[in-house]
């Protein structure tokens, strides 16, 4: 594939899609995002969402990665297994439309009863490694509807776990008993931290879950705190999970600003250091990575 003209990177995930148009040079001359993820898009309608996505950003070439590759995607790409770095992705494309569209195939763990998956995140994360804003062995987290933590290893991924954090406070949000409480603003404060700590100290994240309603009706907790209370119960949770596999030192925070600002503050109440790095800027520069390989 020629990418002479440029290219229109698009990010196409489970319940929103994001899409850039990107000059020759790289730069991002105009950009798009909606709610169009790959469940909005019917059966057999991928060709005209993508028609959709050229008539808003022009007639390009376009690399594409996320859920957009998945057995629920246009076509499905198969997973390249760990360990994997961009050089393996590049080779790995899934080429559609007579090698004017391709899709990035997404990393596979697989070891022993253990088994994860990634569409998408893998662009960010290598992006950033080729990039130099972080190193090659370094350990990650990428928050989101499924948060990631990710151990690298010679610029590689090695490893990876998937907590459905994000998914679950969305689940309890919209459709659980607690859904009256948790429509109060999230962000790090006093109830986000204690919620972290008993998170990452207890094992009763369940009941602890019921606990909330029950100090609300009592009296015993004020109502507005719960949302930012079970947003930092879940993450400690999930920090305990994450944090047992990717060991002592630094930990990087990937992702939306406003997501990886949240685990920032609960990484700080674990007493570890943090670091966020942007996710919008990490994709893109996979994206011209990949590009650059492939020309």
């Amino acid at each position: 594939m020629h990418w002479a003209e440029g290219l229109i990177a698009v990010d196409w995930g489970t319940t929103n899609r994001r899409a850039w148009r990107l000059g020759p040079d790289g730069a991002v001359a105009a950009e798009m995002e909606d709610d169009k993820g790959i469940l909005a898009v019917p059966k057999g309608g991928f060709h005209a969402a993508v028609a959709g996505v050229r008539d808003r950003l022009g007639d390009l070439p376009m690399l594409m990665a996320g859920m957009v590759g998945s057995n629920r995607g246009w076509v499905e790409a198969p997973y390249v297994p760990c360990p994997a770095g961009l050089a393996d992705l590049a080779a790995h494309l899934h080429w559609l439309e007579g090698e004017r569209a391709a899709i990035v195939p997404g990393i596979a763990w697989d070891e022993g009863e253990a088994a994860d998956v990634m569409r998408g995140e893998e662009v960010q994360l290598l992006g950033a490694v080729a990039e130099g804003w972080i190193g090659p062995d370094s350990a990650l987290c990428h928050p989101g509807t499924h948060n990631k933590w990710v151990r690298l290893a010679g610029g590689r991924i090695a490893e990876f776990r998937t907590v459905m954090t994000g998914e679950m406070f969305s689940l309890l949000r919209e459709h659980s008993i607690l859904a009256d409480l948790l429509d109060g603003p999230v962000e790090p404060g006093p109830a986000f931290e204690a919620g972290v700590r008993h998170g990452l100290e207890r094992d009763d994240l369940t009941a602890e879950l019921f606990s909330v309603r029950a100090r609300a009706l009592l009296g015993k907790a004020p109502r507005a705190d719960a949302g930012a209370y079970v947003s930092g119960l879940l993450i400690g949770a999930d920090l305990k999970v994450g944090l047992g596999m990717v060991g002592d030192g630094e930990v990087v925070a990937m992702g939306r600003p406003e997501l990886t600002e949240l685990f920032r503050a609960a990484l700080a109440v674990a007493g570890r250091t943090a670091r966020e790095v942007n996710g919008e800027a990490a994709f893109l520069a996979g994206v011209r990575h990949l590009a650059e390989m492939v020309r």
